[in-house]
């Protein structure tokens, strides 16, 4: 029987042919197959694996080296310090959304707040706002069902209780009320942008990354929409592509809105947008 640092090393050759980080996927994968913590590794190098518990973690490095995302594999992702479940159904969350979390909690107050997060996937926005600020009536909504269901089920382990979910189409099923706040992370990719045919984007749903045309469509409609959702002062909040930025304000200025600015995320790219009427 192979030892686990046998199996490790086996991993991660098999991945260092077309991943960058094939070190720390191995070590994941391989964690993941034994539900162990990654000391582990490095705690009980000669321990000799079962054959079933090799055929596991060979079965998630083949998947791997055929681009199935880790996230996928493991089934969670953190966000903001708390594990969420995703599925190919919903999109890998990553840390540029962040920003968009940190902004939403700046401009909350000190006050109760209606908060509204568009096209939630599997909820980390929403989630994340409700458990930070539980004084706060947070509504999030999703076009699809599949998504929606995951949503559904980190809230539940999570334990918010302050989060309403709704299958919407942005706010076509949304009961009429206004927000203080609307937040979205919407499809922002171009259907001729290349990086659709590569990396993690390639496993990701469509319909979560690209809303066709420039990229722009999601952001048009939303902003429309949200002149009359907003309350006196509210505030619109969108994440968006890191070359975005200008036509997105363009775009927000035609429509109305004031008091426009962008932020960068971590990597110096300008990332998130707000604005107000």
């Amino acid at each position: 029987m192979p030892t686990l640092q046998a199996a490790l090393s086996r991993a991660i050759e098999q991945l260092n042919a077309s991943h960058s980080n094939a070190r720390l996927e191995g070590e994941v994968l391989v964690c993941h197959a034994l539900k162990k913590p990654r000391s582990y590794l490095y705690t009980w190098p000669e321990k000799e694996l079962s054959d079933q518990q090799n055929s596991i973690i060979e079965k998630l490095i083949e998947q791997r080296t055929q681009g199935t995302p880790i996230a996928y594999l493991t089934g969670t992702r953190e966000f903001w310090s708390r594990d969420f479940h995703v599925t190919p159904d919903v999109l890998i969350p990553r840390p540029e959304t962040e920003l968009l979390v940190e902004l939403a909690l700046k401009f909350s107050g000190n006050h109760p707040r209606t908060l509204i997060d568009l096209g939630t996937g599997s909820g980390i926005i929403a989630i994340t706002l409700a458990a930070e600020r539980p004084h706060d009536q947070v509504a999030a909504c999703e076009i699809s069902q599949a998504a929606l269901n995951i949503a559904r089920d980190n809230a539940a382990r999570l334990r918010v209780n302050n989060l309403t979910l709704y299958q919407s189409n942005w706010f076509q099923a949304i009961p009429p009320q206004t927000f203080d706040l609307i937040i979205s992370n919407p499809p922002y990719i171009a259907t001729t942008d290349p990086h659709l045919k590569h990396g993690d984007l390639i496993a990701e749903p469509r319909i979560a990354l690209s809303a066709g045309g420039d990229g722009l469509n999601a952001f048009r409609t939303i902003a429309q929409q949200s002149k009359d959702r907003l309350k006196p002062n509210g505030r619109l909040l969108f994440e968006h592509g890191y070359d975005q930025a200008g036509p997105l304000s363009e775009l927000l200025t035609a429509l109305g809105y004031r008091s426009i600015d962008a932020y960068h995320d971590l990597s110096g790219h300008l990332r998130v947008t707000s604005a107000q009427l």
